[in-house]
C-alpha cells in the first residue's frame, strides 16, 4: 500500500513537472509588455498552454505608432535592464538590440528573452570574427586588426565559404517561427569594418552579391520569417561612400536602417540625418527604421535629443529608433545615452510624450503559428 502510494505521488509529480515545464516556456503579451507567467491553477491543468499571440512580419513592417527601441548592455538578456529603461524614459521599449559575429551562431534563448520582455530582436548580425574597437558612434575608430580580416572578405562568402553556417543560422531562425530582425553587414558604406568595399581585399560590387546570397540561403532554409534592414552610416563626407551602388534591391530588403548620432556640433537631427534619408527616398519607398542613434556628451546634446522627437514626427517614413543606450562602462566609446544627466533625461521624456508609441494593440494581431 506504501509503495503504491509512492508510485501514485511520483507520477502525479511527473505530470506536474511537465506541465509546469511547458506552461513556464518565455511567452509574449504584446509590444511593451512583459510576458506574464501562468498561476498555480493553470500549471496544475492537464493540458498543454495556450500559444502566446505573437505579431505577424508583415504587422511589423506596418505598426501602429513608432517602434522605441534600445540596445543597453544587457541586451536582450535583462528584464530588469528593460524595465529600468522603462521607467527612466516614462515609456517601455519595443526593440532590443543585440550584436552577433560569425563566430556565434543563432542562439533562440535570445530571441526568447527579447519577446518575454514585450520587444522584437533585432540582431546586428556581423560577417567578421568581432573586434576590439567600438563601432557606430558618429565617426566611428578604426584598428587595422579589426578592419583587415581576409578571411571574411566578401568575395569568400558569396563563394559559399560559409554556407553551412548560415545555412544552420537560418535553418534557427526558421524554426523559431517568430519575427526577427537581421540588420545583416551594417554600416558598409564606411571604411571600419572588414565588409566594406573599401576595405579587407573587396572591390565594387562585392556586397551586393554577397547579401542577394546570404538572403537566397535563408529563403531556401525556409527563414521567411527574417526581417532584413539594410543599414548604412548616415553619408557624412569622405568617410562614407555613396549608397546606390551598395543596395541589395527592393526584393533583398524590408526595411532600411541608418546608423546617425549628433555629433560635430549638431544640433538637430535635421542635420544628422535629412541629406542621407533624401539618398535613401531616391532608392527605395522602404520605410526607415533609424537602428543606432544617441548624442554625443556636450553642451548640445540636450538639445539635439530635445529636437529629436519633433523630427520623428516630421519624417513619417522613419517608423522608430533604436537608443545606443550605453557608455563607456558598458562598451561604448563614448556616453551615448538619454539618461547621462537630469538634463538629457529630461528632454527624453518630454519629447517622447510627443510621439504615438507602438503598442501592438491595434495591427499585432494573433498568430497560429507556436513560438
Amino acid at each position: 500500500m506504501t509503495l503504491n502510494a509512492l508510485l501514485l505521488c511520483s507520477l502525479s509529480y511527473g505530470v506536474y513537472a511537465a506541465v509546469l515545464s511547458k506552461a513556464q516556456a518565455p511567452g509574449y503579451s504584446g509590444l511593451g509588455a512583459e510576458a506574464k507567467g501562468p498561476g498555480l491553477v493553470d500549471r496544475l491543468k492537464l493540458e498543454a498552454p495556450k500559444t502566446s499571440s505573437i505579431p505577424e512580419k508583415e504587422q511589423l513592417l506596418d505598426p501602429d505608432g513608432i517602434y522605441f527601441g534600445t540596445s543597453t548592455k544587457q541586451s536582450p538578456w535583462s528584464g530588469a535592464e528593460v524595465r529600468q529603461v522603462g521607467t527612466e524614459a516614462g515609456a517601455r521599449p519595443t526593440i532590443s538590440e543585440y550584436f552577433v559575429n560569425w563566430k556565434h551562431g543563432f542562439d533562440p534563448k535570445a530571441v526568447a528573452a527579447a519577446y518575454q520582455h514585450g520587444t522584437l530582436p533585432l540582431i546586428s548580425w556581423e560577417p567578421w570574427a568581432g573586434g576590439d574597437s567600438n563601432q557606430g558612434a558618429g565617426i566611428p575608430k578604426t584598428t587595422s586588426a579589426d578592419v583587415n580580416q581576409p578571411a571574411y572578405r566578401l568575395a569568400n562568402i558569396t563563394a559559399g565559404k560559409f554556407d553551412s553556417y548560415i545555412t544552420a543560422f537560418a535553418k534557427g531562425v526558421a524554426a523559431d517561427r517568430r519575427p526577427v530582425m537581421i540588420r545583416f553587414a551594417h554600416e558598409m558604406n564606411g571604411s571600419w569594418y572588414p565588409w566594406s568595399e573599401q576595405t579587407n581585399g573587396n572591390h565594387l560590387g562585392d556586397y551586393v552579391k554577397a547579401w542577394q546570397h546570404v538572403h537566397d540561403l535563408f529563403v531556401r532554409a525556409g527563414a521567411t520569417n527574417a526581417i532584413w534592414i539594410w543599414s548604412p552610416d548616415v553619408v557624412r563626407g569622405s568617410h562614407t561612400r555613396g549608397l546606390a551602388a551598395l543596395y541589395p534591391g527592393d526584393a533583398y530588403v524590408d526595411l532600411v536602417g541608418l546608423t546617425g548620432y549628433g555629433v560635430l556640433g549638431e544640433k538637430t537631427p535635421d542635420t544628422t540625418f535629412d541629406s542621407t534619408l533624401k539618398k535613401v527616398a531616391a532608392l527605395t519607398s522602404k520605410k526607415v527604421l533609424i537602428t543606432e542613434t544617441g548624442a554625443e556628451p556636450s553642451s548640445l546634446k540636450a538639445t539635439w535629443i530635445g529636437n529629436f522627437f519633433p523630427w520623428l514626427i516630421k519624417h513619417p517614413q522613419v517608423i522608430g529608433f533604436v537608443w545606443f543606450e550605453k557608455d563607456i562602462a558598458g562598451g561604448a566609446n563614448a556616453d551615448w545615452r538619454f539618461s547621462a544627466t537630469p538634463e538629457t533625461l529630461r528632454a527624453f521624456q518630454q519629447g517622447i510624450k510627443k510621439v504615438h508609441l507602438v503598442t501592438g494593440s491595434a495591427k499585432a494581431a494573433a498568430s497560429a503559428a507556436s513560438p
